[in-house]
């Protein structure tokens, strides 16, 4: 029950930083703190606390944000995002390695968070 408090807090947080810190939303498709939002359910899932697999409102939130990943840019600015809000929120990045697998969507979005990602490389 404390780590999942704790979850909350640090998701909590998060998400208070990126709303204040965001860039916008790059080419007014999907930004930061939207993609963030819409993987919310994926969080106990990520941190390794929660089930052992996705929820079904985590696999339509990875969707949703595929969804809206359509361009290079929009692509690269997911990664980035991605790969400092997986570190700030402690995400494990085995586990979102999984989750397009597991929620069976083909995905170019780097859900698989990976801090040492080079982003640029995105396509």
């Amino acid at each position: 029950m404390e780590k999942k408090m704790m979850g909350c807090v640090v998701l909590a947080f998060g998400l208070m930083f990126l709303a204040l810190n965001a860039s916008g939303r790059p080419s007014n498709d999907i930004s930061c703190t939207d993609a963030v939002i819409d993987l919310l359910p994926c969080q106990s899932f990520l941190v390794s606390y929660g089930p052992a697999l996705p929820t079904d409102a985590c696999c339509q939130g990875a969707q949703a944000v595929l969804n809206q990943a359509t361009t290079i840019e929009i692509r690269k600015s997911l990664c980035e995002c991605f790969k400092k809000v997986g570190k700030d929120m402690n995400v494990n990045p085995e586990k979102a390695k999984q989750l397009p697998s597991l929620c069976k969507i083909d995905t170019p979005v780097p859900i698989d968070i990976d801090p040492n990602m080079d982003c640029s490389k995105i396509q």
